[in-house]
């Protein structure tokens, strides 16, 4: 029986989303968006009640394409907030709309949201050795810094704890622990500099 990270227990979503997502470096523009709505969205709640809706939010935020929500006016909030299948919290959809239109900033100076977001880990995604949930940090410098940018750029629902949540989930850190099957997957798959695989300094190594 595979071992995996204690967080995602047995429910199925939860287990396909840690096996096949949670970890792995993601460079799409539209996947990255996705993430940060999504993890703004779970604020207050659980990251499995998100899963649950993720396919709603997809309909109804138009396959999280910036450009189009930016665009969106108080109809469009309107029918989010009757939208049962998302969470109909209003801070939250303005929030989304908000985002969109600091993703399209963001894009105008660096050419790309992966390109502004990955400097954060300098491209690299860091390999960290965690031996339990318990030495998994709630934030770091890393998503501290990440947070107080987007803030500066209008961005709402990026706090630091958010931020590295966010980190986490489109792999800009490897925090599988390192009895997790995935684990060295990712490790073993990672992209190396200079031939060494880029580790945090307060991992030990597993």
């Amino acid at each position: 029986m595979k071992q995996r990270c204690a967080w995602c227990g047995n429910d199925p979503i939860y287990v396909s989303y840690h096996d096949d997502e949670w970890g792995m470096p993601v460079h799409d523009d539209r996947r990255l968006f996705e993430f940060l709505i999504l993890e703004g969205a779970q604020a207050g709640l659980s990251w499995l009640t998100i899963l649950r809706k993720r396919e709603n939010y997809r309909k109804a935020f138009d396959g999280f394409d910036a450009e189009r929500i930016a665009s969106y006016n108080r109809q469009d909030i309107t029918r989010l907030f009757q939208d049962s299948g998302i969470v109909r919290n209003l801070l939250k959809i303005e929030a989304a709309i908000r985002n969109a239109q600091g993703v399209l900033t963001i894009r105008e100076e660096y050419g790309t949201l992966d390109t502004f977001l990955w400097r954060y880990v300098d491209g690299t995604a860091i390999q960290n050795s965690r031996k339990g949930m318990g030495d998994v940090p709630a934030k770091t410098k890393e998503s501290d810094q990440m947070s107080k940018d987007l803030k500066k750029r209008g961005f709402n629902f990026v706090g630091s704890t958010i931020c590295y949540a966010f980190m986490q989930a489109v792999g800009m850190v490897n925090d599988h622990v390192t009895n997790c099957f995935r684990y060295k997957e990712i490790l073993n798959n990672s992209p190396t500099t200079g031939g060494n695989v880029r580790r945090s300094r307060a991992a030990s190594a597993p």
